[in-house]
């Protein structure tokens, strides 16, 4: 029931609760398509909570696309999702304490006692940086002096766990719970040098010399290059419209034996576009059926403009995804602070190769991470930068408008730091030669791209450029594509 899987006790918010337990209760097939939910006045007076929690729980939860409203009949569950592939932990009694997740894909066997080893000039468009100018300094620096002085006599400064220092694991934790809808405690997550250290990590403890790893057409090369040091098959597979091809998918699966999938369903990575829910479950479905890991690179999610961002699918499958975020874009690149949450076996894998190469990591910034975290600094630079990043993206998208007109195609992003650019009838590849010419520097249309057949198209970030540094970009950028014709 329901009921048995809300605790007011609990720091994550009841009616962000609701929203997992339903969700956890579709993903299982225990709410099947067309299911109609009781209605929130029922379950307020049944479960003796505020009318409004639920009503909150329903609106999320329809606005993400996981139930719908109809009408005077009330509200279900989405007809559009896929039937759930049966397991285990579907079948338990609903009214079962929660077990800790148990991954339900291979991870490779590690030694059982792990080693412990001590620009450019012109203009610079990225992939979607953000602006390390609006972090305040004197709160970094308040930050690390903190954590120096909290830090014990004895030891602080010695080699330490190699998953990171207690403090920040926590405090990334408390943070997943709050925020993100991730039930997990510090034993589930490890610190990583930024997301990409965090991905070639994950790609050690999963992949060997010949194991299939499937990838979006349109992907972060640097994710397939980690796979690629491992010896992994790249598998790429089309769009079929704004995301991946379910069905391309679970044919590569019957073709190969597939150990994991890499995707970037909260922003995809180039395009910017949101996976939906019922792609979501028909994945979740197909890494039940074949055993395969999910890798989840959820490397912006703090940057949301026009609705509440979709829970990641670690919150609803735990076993099967492996949830790997940042926490360099909110509050500088150079400050490499990223994590991996996955279940404890996958853990311990990570514990022993990061013993290999970073054994003793970097407690002080770690521990100065967390105090950001805990006194609330890195919140209120949150809620402060979506606000700028907020009115940059509209300025940015009104330039490319004005500059372009009809020669240029764009949605503009609900978030994320970049736009997804592409030039009908345009020679891209004229384009960006003439940039390279004029001193304008960006990742190249080619990077993105896991298969020649895939849309060619540019990311441009604008979060970290001001009003005059956008003015200059965009105008440097017509000025070549009018010299490519």
């Amino acid at each position: 029931m329901l009921g048995d899987r809300i605790d007011p006790a609990l720091p994550t918010p009841i009616y962000l609760q609701v929203v997992s337990a339903i969700i956890r209760d579709i993903e299982r097939g225990r709410l099947t398509p067309g299911t109609f939910l009781p209605g929130s006045r029922q379950l307020a007076a049944e479960l003796n909570l505020n009318r409004k929690t639920f009503v909150l729980a329903y609106e999320e939860l329809i606005a993400q696309g996981w139930l719908e409203s109809s009408g005077t009949r009330g509200t279900m569950v989405a007809t559009s999702f896929p039937d759930p592939v049966g397991s285990a932990r579907a079948k338990a009694p609903a009214n079962k304490p929660p077990e800790k997740s148990q991954p339900q894909y291979r991870i490779l066997p590690v030694p059982e006692r792990p080693l412990a080893l001590p620009g450019g000039s012109g203009i610079k468009l990225d992939e979607g940086a953000p602006d390390g100018r609006l972090f305040p300094k004197d709160v970094l620096v308040q930050a690390y002096r903190t954590a120096l002085l909290r830090s014990p006599p004895d030891g602080h400064l010695q080699y330490r766990d190699p998953l990171g220092t207690t403090r920040l694991r926590s405090a990334i934790a408390e943070m997943l719970r709050h925020q993100r809808g991730l039930t997990v405690g510090p034993e589930e997550v490890c610190i990583t040098r930024g997301s990409q250290n965090g991905v070639f990590l994950t790609a050690q403890a999963l992949i060997r010399p010949g194991d299939a790893v499937i990838v979006e057409e349109l992907t972060y090369e640097p994710a397939l290059a980690a796979f690629r040091m491992m010896g992994a098959k790249l598998i790429a597979v089309p769009f079929d419209g704004p995301a991946i091809d379910i069905g391309a998918v679970e044919r590569a699966c019957r073709s190969h034996k597939v150990r994991a999938i890499f995707l970037t369903p909260h922003h995809q990575f180039p395009t910017t576009a949101e996976l939906r829910p019922g792609r979501r479950l028909a994945l979740l479905n197909l890494a039940k059926q074949f055993g395969f890991a999910i890798i989840e690179d959820d490397y912006d999610h703090e940057f949301h403009f026009a609705s509440q961002p979709l829970l990641p699918m670690a919150a609803y499958a735990p076993d099967h995804v492996i949830y790997l975020g940042s926490l360099s874009k909110l509050i500088a690149p150079a400050l490499r602070v990223g994590y991996v949450v996955a279940p404890e076996p996958m853990i311990r894998a990570l514990r022993h190769y990061v013993s290999l190469t970073d054994g003793m990591g970097n407690t002080v910034t770690e521990d100065a991470v967390a105090e950001l975290i805990t006194g609330g600094a890195l919140r209120r630079h949150a809620r402060k930068v979506r606000r700028v990043y907020g009115e940059r993206r509209e300025t940015f998208a009104e330039k490319l408008r004005e500059a372009f007109g009809e020669r240029i195609a764009f949605d503009k992003p609900n978030g994320g730091l970049a736009f997804w650019l592409r030039f009908p009838g345009v020679d891209l590849l004229a384009l960006e030669n003439e940039a390279k010419l004029a001193g304008l520097r960006f990742a190249s249309s080619a990077s993105y791209m896991a298969r020649p057949e895939a849309e060619r198209g540019l990311r441009i970030g604008f979060a970290s450029l001001n009003a005059a540094e956008t003015d200059s970009a965009i105008k440097a950028l017509k000025a070549a594509l009018d010299r490519a014709g």
